[in-house]
Formats: C-alpha cells, structure tokens, sequence
C-alpha cells in the first residue's frame, strides 16, 4: 500500500515536472517570438528612414545646384556692373575740368554701353525653376499626407480589435442617465426614479456595460473632453454595488482595474493601490485594450497614441464588464457626460 501511495505521488510529481518545462519553455518561446518581431519592427523603421533620408538629401541637393547656378550668375552680373560703375566714376573724377562739351562726349561714350548691360543684366532674367520647386514640394506634402493616413499603426491596429459595448441601465446609480443609445453616462442632481436592482450601485456613481467578455483581445475608447474628474476602467461582474464601502469604487479592490482623473492628476488603480502617473496632458479620449491570453489591461491616451499604464493580471479569473464613473457634476465644472466612441 506503501509503495503504490509513492507511485501515485512520484507519478504526481513527474506530471508537475513536465508541465513546469512546458511552462518554461513557451516562455520562452514567446520571449524569443516577442524578440525577433521586436528587431523585425525596428528593422523596417530603420529602412523607411533611410529611405526617407536619402529622399530628402537628393531632393534639397536638386534644389542646392540650382540656387549655385543662380547666384554664381548673379554674381557675374553684379561684378559686370561693378566693373563698369568704377570705370565710369573714374571718367567723373578724371573729367572734372572738362568743359560741357567734353563731358557729354564722355557721357554719350558710355551711353551705349550702360544700356546695353542694364539690360543684359535684368535681376529678371535669373531665377530659379519655381516650376519645378512647386511639383517638388507638392510630391513632398503628398507623401506626408499618405503617411500621415497610415499611421499611427498601432491605433489601426487597436481599432481591428474594437468591440460593441452598451452601457447597462440597470447598473446605473439612481443619479446617472444613460442615453438611449447606451454609449453615454451624464451626472444628474435628481434622484432618478428607477426600479431597485440588486446590480445596481446605490452609493458610487458607477454604470457597467452589457456585454461581458472572457477571452480574446478587445479595444475601447471613452471620450472625456471638457470633464474635470472621471473613472473608467474594467471589471468583474462580482464588485460590490451596495453600501458606503470602498469595495464598490472602481480599482479599490481585487475586482477590478481603473485610470482616475481629477483636476489635472491621473492615477491608475488596482487592489485598493494607487499608482499616480507623472502625465501634465489632458487627453480628449482614453484607449482601453484587453488581452485575455496575457491577462493584460493597458489604457492610453488616443489624442496621441501615449500609453499611460498597464496592469499584467496574469490570469483573469471571472468574466470582465467595461465601468465607467462620469462623477458629481463639481458646481457644473464636471457636469459634461462621459461617452463611449
């Protein structure tokens, strides 16, 4: 008996080991994956440098010969004139004592010759191909505007991972409204009168969405202009909804994760710790991306694409609901909604 108990055990025992090489070795795998694409992006980058790069040196080298050309003729004018102007002034000083007659056979002398180089010499008559500076320039703004329309690509690729969200009424504080469409959430001084439910929060101004999730990759984004305080964030469907407890705020607890702004100052928020983010811009619209498989929770700024944080949950244990807070209206400086895009 004691010997069948130590083979259950060691067969026990070579199973764990097995399963903690597996383990081992798809970390790292993905170690070695996440690496190689890594030096593959910073490859290509490199390359559309380069060639960007040498581009723009070909192009301003185009434009250089042709402002040399320019100005080493205008140079050779410019001397032409010189040459002339001092050889007249000569014949000035030389033809002081001249009587009238001499000095207008010395005027009629360089009559000729001064007409003729003013008008070989018309400023007019150098220029640069504007013509060709103006296509130049123009192809240049309309590479810029096709690379503008393709990136950034890491917005483009959030977007594919967009998922349809509504905001649930029946989890809505008595004083939020939420729009017909679902997408938004306004504070409200009035007590609404609505049915009492037992998801519904009573104390914290919070409103989860229908939908729920438990795999994949998903991707969101709120719009928060004009507002002066805001929570958003995610959670599992097992928060608290009743009472004056912290349990029920957003982040504050095991249940959920979320990014707070107030007067200027995010935090990001998990367990109940705050993790204060040395960000000084307000963004218009947050991003919030979901990886299931990574257990992963990110928000960003989407004004400009800046990640601000991200939590590594490892796995998720329950299903996860998008939360949002719009919070009280602050004497009507916070009185704008908050709105899913």
């Amino acid at each position: 008996m004691q010997k069948n108990n130590q083979d259950r055990l060691m067969r026990q025992r070579e199973a764990i080991r097995c399963r903690l090489k597996k383990l081992n070795g798809k970390q790292n795998q993905i170690k070695s994956k996440s690496s190689a694409m890594r030096e593959s992006i910073v490859k290509k980058y490199e390359a559309m440098r380069r060639v960007l790069e040498e581009d723009c040196r070909i192009s301003l080298s185009l434009l250089e010969m042709e402002e040399t050309a320019a100005v080493r003729a205008l140079e050779n004018l410019i001397e032409a004139n010189g040459v002339l102007l001092r050889d007249i002034e000569v014949q000035l000083n030389e033809g002081m004592m001249d009587s009238d007659i001499q000095l207008g056979d010395r005027a009629t002398m360089y009559e000729e010759r001064v007409l003729e180089l003013l008008t070989a010499t018309d400023p007019g008559l150098i220029k640069l191909d504007e013509a060709k500076s103006d296509q130049l320039l123009g192809l240049t703004n309309n590479l810029l505007l096709f690379i503008r329309s393709q990136i950034p690509i890491a917005k483009r690729l959030l977007k594919s991972y967009s998922s349809e969200v509504v905001l649930d009424p029946s989890t809505a504080h008595p004083k939020l409204i939420i729009s017909s469409e679902g997408n938004c959430a306004t504070f409200t001084d009035v007590w609404q009168d609505v049915p009492e439910h037992e998801g519904r929060f009573d104390t914290t101004l919070n409103v989860l969405s229908i939908q729920c999730w438990d795999s994949g990759h998903h991707y969101w984004e709120v719009d928060v202009s004009g507002k002066i305080y805001w929570e958003l964030g995610l959670t599992y469907p097992s928060i608290s909804r009743k009472g004056q407890k912290e349990d029920c705020w957003l982040g504050r607890h095991a249940e959920s994760w979320c990014l707070e702004y107030f007067d200027g100052d995010y935090n990001a928020w998990h367990g109940g710790t705050a993790h204060p983010l040395p960000i000084s811009t307000c963004f218009h619209r947050i991003g919030i991306f979901c990886s299931f498989p990574g257990g992963l929770v990110t928000f960003l700024g989407v004004d400009s694409m800046t990640p601000l944080y991200s939590f590594c949950a490892g796995t998720f244990t329950e299903s996860l609901h998008l939360a949002l807070c719009p919070g009280h209206d602050l004497q009507g400086t916070n009185s704008k909604p908050i709105r899913i895009c």
